[in-house]
């Protein structure tokens, strides 16, 4: 006979596999998981709420719920390394692809710089929000909404790691910002800033990456 705790966790797991099951359809608010899977409106704005922390869903800008990082991860990985790697190549400084996890920022993809004096963060690592221009723009910080709706693009110049700077641009689909292409570079290879040096090719980069994926979605 199964134990309360089994119970427990069946309904949880239960509860939890029809959430998914409706929002594979389509977005949905709250009320709207709360029809299709029958779940009482506090209970499933609840479990959403913790699937999306998560990752195994996100709130879109207008706060509906979709399938999560977890999910879309290898559509952004197979779209996202050969954007990288000549992203790379052409700028000849380590390009990478950053998704947010709660409040953190997770490197899921690095195409590392040839040059012996390079920034390197492998994938996996972890950084607290909003360390970086990938970490402001993915943390969604006023500031650098603002520069982002000027340039394009986001920049930091020495703040996170002093000697280092970086641009950062976001991976927007119709689901809204899933991901920030970020260039890093030591400043002695800088000439004006790395935004002005190398922003229109990182936000090219990104552009390139959300295509992709959305060809991929059809």
């Amino acid at each position: 006979m199964p134990s309360p705790d089994t119970n427990g966790t069946n309904r949880t797991l239960e509860r939890t596999a029809a959430i998914l099951d409706a929002v594979a359809r389509s977005a949905s608010s709250a009320s709207e998981l709360s029809r299709r899977t029958g779940l009482s409106l506090s209970t499933a704005h609840r479990l959403a709420l913790q699937m999306a922390e998560y990752g195994f869903l996100r709130r879109t800008e207008s706060g509906n719920f979709r399938l999560g990082d977890r999910f879309v991860r290898s559509a952004l990985e197979n779209a996202g390394l050969p954007a990288l790697r000549e992203l790379r190549d052409r700028t000849g400084e380590t390009a990478q692809l950053w998704v947010r996890r709660g409040d953190e920022r997770i490197c899921l993809l690095s195409a590392d710089s040839r040059h012996e004096l390079r920034a390197i963060l492998p994938p996996g690592s972890r950084l607290p929000l909003p360390q970086g221009s990938s970490g402001r723009l993915l943390a969604a910080e006023e500031e650098a909404m603002a520069e982002l709706a000027s340039t394009g693009w986001i920049e930091s110049v020495g703040v996170r790691t002093p000697g280092l700077g970086s641009v950062s641009a976001p991976v927007t689909t119709d689901e809204g910002i899933i991901a920030a292409v970020c260039l890093a570079m030591p400043l002695a290879r800088v000439a004006e800033s790395p935004g002005r040096d190398f922003g229109k090719g990182v936000v090219e980069a990104a552009r390139r990456i959300a295509e992709a994926i959305e060809q991929s979605n059809q």
